[in-house]
Protein backbone atom coordinates (compact mmCIF):
# COMPACT_ATOMS: atom_id res chain seq x y z
CA UNK A 1 0.00 0.00 0.00
CA UNK A 2 2.83 2.40 0.86
CA UNK A 3 4.53 1.77 -2.46
CA UNK A 4 1.31 2.35 -4.39
CA UNK A 5 0.58 5.62 -2.58
CA UNK A 6 4.18 6.77 -3.04
CA UNK A 7 4.13 5.98 -6.75
CA UNK A 8 0.80 7.80 -7.18
CA UNK A 9 2.59 10.93 -5.98
CA UNK A 10 5.59 10.20 -8.22
CA UNK A 11 7.93 10.20 -5.24
CA UNK A 12 11.10 8.19 -4.88
CA UNK A 13 11.74 6.15 -1.76
CA UNK A 14 14.34 8.73 -0.77
CA UNK A 15 11.81 11.56 -1.05
CA UNK A 16 9.25 9.68 1.04
CA UNK A 17 11.87 8.88 3.67
CA UNK A 18 12.96 12.52 3.87
CA UNK A 19 9.38 13.85 4.07
CA UNK A 20 8.40 11.32 6.75
CA UNK A 21 11.61 11.77 8.75
CA UNK A 22 12.55 8.12 8.30
CA UNK A 23 15.58 6.33 6.98
CA UNK A 24 15.60 5.05 3.42
CA UNK A 25 16.09 1.52 4.74
CA UNK A 26 12.95 1.82 6.88
CA UNK A 27 10.88 2.83 3.85
CA UNK A 28 12.37 -0.06 1.86
CA UNK A 29 11.52 -2.53 4.62
CA UNK A 30 7.94 -1.26 4.92
CA UNK A 31 7.43 -1.49 1.15
CA UNK A 32 8.83 -5.02 1.21
CA UNK A 33 6.07 -5.99 3.63
CA UNK A 34 8.06 -6.17 6.84
CA UNK A 35 6.53 -5.02 10.09
CA UNK A 36 6.86 -1.39 11.08
CA UNK A 37 6.63 0.40 14.40
CA UNK A 38 3.58 2.47 15.23
CA UNK A 39 5.68 5.64 14.98
CA UNK A 40 6.80 4.70 11.46
CA UNK A 41 3.24 3.96 10.36
CA UNK A 42 2.02 7.26 11.84
CA UNK A 43 4.74 9.20 10.03
CA UNK A 44 3.97 7.51 6.71
CA UNK A 45 0.22 7.97 7.13
CA UNK A 46 0.68 11.68 7.81
CA UNK A 47 2.92 12.25 4.78
CA UNK A 48 0.78 10.08 2.48
CA UNK A 49 -2.40 11.70 3.83
CA UNK A 50 -4.16 8.45 4.62
CA UNK A 51 -5.48 6.52 7.60
CA UNK A 52 -3.22 4.31 9.67
CA UNK A 53 -5.71 1.46 9.18
CA UNK A 54 -5.33 1.70 5.42
CA UNK A 55 -1.56 1.36 5.68
CA UNK A 56 -1.73 -1.62 7.99
CA UNK A 57 -4.09 -3.74 5.89
CA UNK A 58 -2.81 -7.29 5.64
CA UNK A 59 -4.72 -8.11 2.47
CA UNK A 60 -3.79 -6.27 -0.66
CA UNK A 61 -6.58 -5.88 -3.19
CA UNK A 62 -6.09 -5.66 -6.94
CA UNK A 63 -7.41 -2.37 -8.30
CA UNK A 64 -9.09 -3.70 -11.43
CA UNK A 65 -10.22 -0.22 -12.44
CA UNK A 66 -6.69 1.14 -12.86
CA UNK A 67 -5.28 1.86 -16.30
CA UNK A 68 -2.27 -0.36 -15.59
CA UNK A 69 -4.53 -3.32 -14.91
CA UNK A 70 -6.62 -2.63 -18.02
CA UNK A 71 -3.41 -2.57 -20.08
CA UNK A 72 -2.54 -6.12 -19.04
CA UNK A 73 -2.98 -8.82 -21.69
CA UNK A 74 -6.44 -10.42 -21.67
CA UNK A 75 -5.13 -13.88 -20.63
CA UNK A 76 -3.79 -12.41 -17.37
CA UNK A 77 -7.04 -10.58 -16.68
CA UNK A 78 -9.09 -13.66 -17.63
CA UNK A 79 -7.09 -16.02 -15.42
CA UNK A 80 -7.58 -13.68 -12.46
CA UNK A 81 -11.27 -13.13 -13.12
CA UNK A 82 -13.07 -13.16 -9.78
CA UNK A 83 -9.84 -12.93 -7.77
CA UNK A 84 -9.21 -9.60 -6.09
CA UNK A 85 -6.90 -10.58 -3.26
CA UNK A 86 -3.75 -12.50 -2.78
CA UNK A 87 -4.60 -14.98 -0.12
CA UNK A 88 -3.61 -18.35 1.23
CA UNK A 89 -6.34 -19.91 -0.89
CA UNK A 90 -4.21 -19.42 -4.00
CA UNK A 91 -1.39 -21.38 -2.39
CA UNK A 92 -3.83 -24.08 -1.34
CA UNK A 93 -5.10 -24.37 -4.93
CA UNK A 94 -1.54 -24.80 -6.20
CA UNK A 95 -0.85 -27.51 -3.61
CA UNK A 96 -4.10 -29.31 -4.44
CA UNK A 97 -3.24 -29.29 -8.14
CA UNK A 98 0.13 -30.85 -7.38
CA UNK A 99 -1.55 -33.48 -5.18
CA UNK A 100 -4.06 -34.25 -7.96
CA UNK A 101 -1.15 -34.69 -10.36
CA UNK A 102 0.66 -37.08 -8.04
CA UNK A 103 -2.54 -38.98 -7.19
CA UNK A 104 -3.53 -39.36 -10.83
CA UNK A 105 -0.05 -40.62 -11.64
CA UNK A 106 -0.27 -43.24 -8.89
CA UNK A 107 -3.93 -44.25 -9.26
CA UNK A 108 -4.86 -44.19 -12.94
CA UNK A 109 -3.58 -46.83 -15.30
CA UNK A 110 -3.15 -44.30 -18.10
CA UNK A 111 -2.39 -40.92 -16.52
CA UNK A 112 -1.23 -39.45 -19.84
CA UNK A 113 -3.60 -36.48 -19.72
CA UNK A 114 -4.60 -35.88 -16.09
CA UNK A 115 -1.13 -35.83 -14.55
CA UNK A 116 0.51 -33.38 -16.98
CA UNK A 117 -2.54 -31.11 -16.92
CA UNK A 118 -2.58 -30.94 -13.12
CA UNK A 119 1.13 -30.10 -13.03
CA UNK A 120 0.72 -27.58 -15.86
CA UNK A 121 -2.14 -25.79 -14.09
CA UNK A 122 -0.18 -25.70 -10.82
CA UNK A 123 2.79 -24.20 -12.67
CA UNK A 124 0.64 -21.64 -14.51
CA UNK A 125 -1.10 -20.52 -11.32
CA UNK A 126 2.25 -20.12 -9.52
CA UNK A 127 3.70 -18.12 -12.42
CA UNK A 128 0.57 -15.96 -12.59
CA UNK A 129 0.80 -15.11 -8.89
CA UNK A 130 4.51 -14.33 -9.28
CA UNK A 131 3.79 -12.10 -12.29
CA UNK A 132 1.08 -10.14 -10.48
CA UNK A 133 3.40 -9.84 -7.45
CA UNK A 134 6.17 -8.43 -9.65
CA UNK A 135 3.78 -5.84 -11.08
CA UNK A 136 2.71 -4.79 -7.59
CA UNK A 137 -1.02 -5.13 -8.25
CA UNK A 138 -1.76 -6.49 -4.78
Amino acid sequence: MVKRLREQRHWSQEQLARLAGLSLRTVQRVEAGQKASLETVKALAAVLETDIDRLTEDIMIIDKTSELWKAEPWPVRALLWGINRRSKELLIVECLLILVGVASWLVFEQPHITTPLAFLFAYVSAKLVAYVDSKGYW
